[in-house]
């Protein structure tokens, strides 16, 4: 973000309200003082930067600065409603930031500038909204984006559940990258970059539903730094996603039926938590559909798979990479796992839901 010129600063920077009562009223959301008092107190302060200080609707951007990252932009928007928000790994401020920053990422933008608009149950508490305000300006300062726009908008008690958040982010593409689902061809590895399931398993923990003696964290980073160090190692990657909701299988099923290739993956390679496997066998749940937030999945050309496996191990988010398979002309449009036991079995598409509410 260094060399990007925000736009100039106020000549006069304004003093910030500071909001009087402990909780968040009906008048925090009708667009008097109360509002402004809230919206300064809780977001500008923690997201402090002149595009944003600048108080208009608006953020606003030199587009020969953009340009200087690539030739073309990404945008991105998604919606938190997580339960609950608070998790081991993280909470739903990092989440909203993390994951549209991933969802850049995963196209080959650099991720630049967020939106956050937030809507609020009335009797929320406005101490616990500043630290997941602040949690996100921590995660957005360390992954180098800035939060430069938002809204505020507060419901009936029982309208929403205590907080939503949603984040849209802009980003560059470098010129000449061109990644999507249906570029993956019959050879290509599919790599993953760690341990699969741990989001899920966290949340689930998080809930009460599991007693385990060794919590399980959830994976939740921004990783455009992997990413970068990926495609430097690996210029050919002909594919990229972040296996969010539905798991590991469901982004290989989306893959097979872009391409029309069939996937085959070793039950063996894929890596799991041992802590992981053991709750799913006792619940019935299948670990690859088990939600993840610091996961992608990669489809490299064979030949610079051993390149790309390497970085991608050299790298704080990559240590537990693994190639869990290739693409194949066999059965296309399906997902197919060697198992333990020695045989094959169809993986498909996760129909329903296994956990609600895991973003």
């Amino acid at each position: 973000m260094s060399s990007v010129q925000l736009a100039p600063a106020p000549l006069h920077r304004r003093r910030l309200g500071r909001v009087q009562l402990p909780k968040v009223t009906m008048a925090h959301g009708g667009g008097g003082k109360a509002m402004r008092d809230l919206i300064d107190d809780v977001f500008v302060s923690a997201f402090d930067n002149d595009l944003l200080s600048t108080g208009e609707d608006q953020a606003r951007f030199h587009l020969r600065d953009l340009a200087a990252y690539g030739d073309r932009l990404a945008m991105t928007t998604d919606s938190y409603v997580i339960h609950p928000l608070r998790f081991p790994g993280g909470d739903i401020g990092k989440l909203a930031v993390c994951g549209t920053i991933n969802d850049l990422a995963v196209g080959g933008a650099k991720p630049l500038y967020l939106s956050c608009a937030v809507i609020i149950e009335e009797g929320f508490e406005v101490e616990t909204l500043r630290e997941i305000a602040q949690s996100m300006a921590r995660t957005a300062l360390a992954a180098g984006v800035s939060i430069v726009t938002g809204d505020t908008k507060v419901v009936n008690r029982g309208a929403c559940d205590k907080l939503f958040i949603n984040t849209t982010g802009i980003g560059v593409i470098r010129e000449g990258l061109e990644l999507g689902a249906g570029n993956v061809r019959p050879g290509d590895a599919i790599l993953v970059n760690g341990l699969m399931g741990d989001h899920g398993a966290a949340i689930l923990c998080a809930r009460g539903d599991m007693a385990l003696s060794t919590p399980i964290e959830s994976d939740c980073a921004a990783l455009h730094g992997l990413i970068d160090t990926l495609l430097t190692a690996a210029p050919g990657t002909r594919f990229l996603r972040d296996a969010t909701r539905g798991g590991l299988a469901t982004v290989l099923n989306e893959v097979a039926d872009a391409s029309q290739i069939g996937i085959l993956i070793d039950e063996n390679l894929v890596p799991l938590r041992a802590e992981v496997k053991g709750f799913c066998e006792i619940l019935g749940l299948d670990p690859l559909y088990l939600a993840n937030e610091g996961k992608i999945v990669c489809a490299v050309p064979p030949e610079q798979a051993p390149a790309a496996l390497a970085a991608m191990r050299g790298h704080v988010h990559g240590r537990e990479s693994a190639i869990i398979g290739h693409a194949t002309n066999e059965r296309p449009g399906r997902v197919v796992m060697q198992t333990v036991l020695g045989g094959r079995r169809i993986v498909d598409m996760l129909v329903g839901e296994q956990l609600p509410r895991i973003c």
